[in-house]
């Protein structure tokens, strides 16, 4: 498959084939009204995924970009599968990416008189007709992709009888499975979705919103094309695996009565390394407890990418770089990320915070002093503001900012080494607190008061900086690091089991981070970064005024984890 790597995109975007299309029916006149019409339609039979996204935006950017419409579709055809809670949630996932159906919102059961009636037309027709035969006989029937099926025993039932016993299913008069109404099409079609395929079937569920008014429900493909229809939709846009199932598509829209003739384009999903994309195994995931919900920052929900501090911005600008094409491809997951830090890069608000603490105590500061340092908020951002930092005589900088034999390359601090404390002043380490084991539980040192803000009179450099937070006035805060949650890149790949590919360090939690003070003003929706660290966001589900808690969107590039890496040292 072809593999679509890490690149920047072009400003100028060539046309997609899609609308190539739509452009020639617009200049051809084979568009009524010259509006085009598209729709998104989603079953709501769990929470929307990354996948999700590429057609969102093609079909909702697709009208937008030439003035026509695009509808919300909620395909709600096997009610045993579907919630209100899905339906929801697909809502809210649409308008996080900045798209809107304004009125035209409809659901598949709007058409169910409607779709019932043209069944028994279609049985009057002789067209359809009613099966006994049990799921396992059927497929028996149906043949193989290279032998013909054969007819089932019932296909040429009476058009009464089968009149007769379709409206006694719709009675309730029989259990599930028991019967099944078929097209009456080509039992040796080369195509199997000609095979008389299933237009309805028994099946007692209540329904999120017609309740227990129907007990038979129409098939996807029976469906869908109609609604279509119904709609007016101009361009049908869908993914690859539904091509062997554009004629059973052009056979719903040809039967009789049904005025309007849409046309279906396939396009490749969107494959993404080391992630599922297959709501019944993510939906097993969740059952299951492998994680904590579909919301959940390690799943490739859009819910929960959002949790996770994604923006919408950056998964549009992802998609449009992965682009439309015919042929399916694996994106690799780092694309992704690079979106995500590239725009998180300049909205992100800059806070120093420590994950894995060494205490250091400035023995020549004065006790009781506090000085406090402008930080500007971005850098990247000519019009950003700026907030204070508190300094005071004890620190907190990462454990990893320390050796107390360093190894060659290493320019932090160590014994009689200056480094520079980001923003305050240069300190030099004197001595070492460490308990009876050996643990090192502080370091002493001593501070320039002439660096103040990194410059000195005699005007030497350092070549190490550290990242720091006033012990005394720091944020304490939960921080979850989250990673991919598949080690794999092709989960199950090798082992056709995905479970076991779960990424046992998908999620790490610090119980005890320390941040900027600043960090207590952070809301849910906005977008930090802890220098060095990576990108964060206020959890939008645990976080509490007295408990805040930070995911980790995205890692940052640190030049010295790769020189860590070469060195051997962990």
């Amino acid at each position: 498959m072809e593999e679509v790597k890490n690149t920047e995109a072009s400003t100028e975007r060539p046309l997609n084939f899609i609308e190539k299309i739509i452009e020639d029916d617009l200049a051809n006149g084979r568009v009524k009204d010259n509006t085009i019409v598209t729709r998104f339609p989603p079953e709501p039979n769990g929470y929307l995924h990354i996948g999700h996204i590429k057609s969102i935006c093609l079909n909702f950017g697709l009208a937008e970009k030439y003035n026509g419409i695009c509808h919300l579709r909620l395909d709600d055809t096997n009610p045993a599968k579907e919630d209100m809670e899905y339906i929801d949630s697909i809502k809210e996932d649409i308008h996080w990416l900045g798209f809107d159906w304004k009125e035209h919102e409809y659901y598949a059961s709007d058409y169910y008189d409607q779709l019932y009636n043209i069944a028994i037309e279609l049985i009057k027709e002789g067209k359809a007709y009613v099966d006994s035969l049990s799921a396992e006989e059927m497929k028996e029937y149906r043949g193989t992709l290279t032998q013909p099926g054969k007819n089932s025993p019932d296909r040429d039932r009476p058009i009464e009888e089968n009149l007769k016993l379709f409206m006694e299913m719709k009675e309730g008069k029989y259990p599930e499975g028991k019967y099944t109404l078929r097209a009456k099409i080509d039992m040796a079609s080369p195509n199997i979705n000609l095979r008389d395929p299933a237009l309805y079937r028994i099946k007692y569920a209540t329904h999120p919103r017609t309740g227990d008014k129907w007990c038979i429900y129409p098939m996807y493909d029976f469906t869908h094309p109609i609604s279509d229809a119904i709609e007016g939709i101009t361009h049908s846009i869908c993914t690859l695996e539904f091509e062997d199932h554009r004629p059973a598509y052009d056979w719903a829209t040809s039967i009789d009565g049904i005025e309007h003739t849409p046309h279906q384009y396939e396009f490749a999903r969107l494959n993404i390394n080391y992630c599922l994309m297959s709501k019944r195994r993510l939906l097993y995931l969740v059952q299951n407890g492998f994680v904590s919900g579909w919301d959940d920052p390690r799943m490739p929900t859009v819910s929960g990418i959002r949790r996770r501090g994604y923006s919408p911005e950056a998964m549009k600008d992802f998609v449009s770089r992965v682009g439309v094409a015919k042929v399916e491809g694996t994106v690799d997951y780092s694309l992704m990320e690079f979106c995500v830090r590239e725009d998180l890069n300049k909205r992100a608000k800059r806070l120093m915070a420590v994950l894995d603490p060494l205490e250091i105590v400035i023995d020549n500061y004065p006790e009781d002093k506090v000085e406090y340092f402008d930080a500007v908020d971005n850098p990247e951002d000519p019009e950003s503001k700026t907030h204070k930092i508190a300094f005071s005589k004890r620190v907190y900088i990462e454990k990893e900012d320390f050796m107390e034999n360093p190894v060659k390359g290493y320019h932090r601090l160590f014994l009689g080494n200056e480094i520079r404390l980001k923003h305050a002043y240069y300190i030099t380490a004197q001595s070492i607190d460490k308990d009876e084991d050996g643990n090192i539980l502080r370091v002493h040192c001593t501070y320039d008061p002439e660096s103040r803000g990194g410059q000195t009179p005699d005007g030497r450099k350092v070549k190490g900086t550290s990242h720091w937070v006033s012990a005394d006035h720091a944020l304490c805060a939960e921080v979850r690091q989250y990673d991919k949650l598949f080690k794999a890149e092709y989960p199950g790949g090798d082992t056709g089991n995905y479970l076991n590919d779960i990424n046992p360090e998908s999620l790490v939690v610090i119980e005890k981070a320390y941040i900027e003070k600043d960090a207590e003003n952070a809301k849910v929706g906005d977008y930090l970064q802890f220098i060095r660290n990576g990108y964060y966001c206020v959890d939008s589900k645990d976080s509490t005024k007295e408990h805040m808690v930070f995911n980790r969107t995205v890692t940052l590039k640190d030049s010295w984890a790769k020189q860590k890496s070469k060195l051997g040292i962990k």
